[in-house]
């Protein structure tokens, strides 16, 4: 019966390896991720992937409202210069819209992205630096 329970735990010993394996696989090292602050119901979150495989970082801005069909205008700035400007949409099934832009280097980036309800003036905002 000993034997069993050996067994038993050395199958779910291999199985919590795997799932540890596959969680860290799925990660990106590196990857900067800030919560953002909005100055009403919404929330809003930044994600900076540096990539210096490819001499770059990936932007990644989410706004929720969690209201679809709501249009915002979003500003992302590297470094005080705006890179970035356009409106949109909140889609379903969320409520929520999220715009990527790709900068050029892996570092020396310093980002702020903006996004403003020009319907309730409410407004969200996200900083981090890669």
């Amino acid at each position: 019966m000993h034997r069993k329970h050996r067994i038993v735990a050395a199958g779910f010993a291999g199985l919590l390896a795997s799932v540890a394996t596959i969680g860290t696989a799925a990660a990106k090292d590196g990857d900067i991720r800030v919560a953002g602050k909005c100055t009403g119901a919404s929330s809003s979150k930044l994600k900076l992937a540096p990539r210096p495989s490819d001499h770059q970082t990936r932007v990644e801005f989410e706004v929720d409202q969690n209201v679809v069909g709501v249009a915002w205008n979003v500003v992302i700035k590297d470094n005080g210069v705006t890179v970035l400007r356009r409106s949109a949409t909140t889609t379903a099934p969320s409520g929520s819209f999220s715009i990527a832009k790709r900068l050029p280097g892996a570092a020396g980036h310093a980002v702020k992205a903006t996004a403003k309800n020009p319907a309730t003036g409410e407004t969200c905002t996200a900083s981090a630096s890669v």
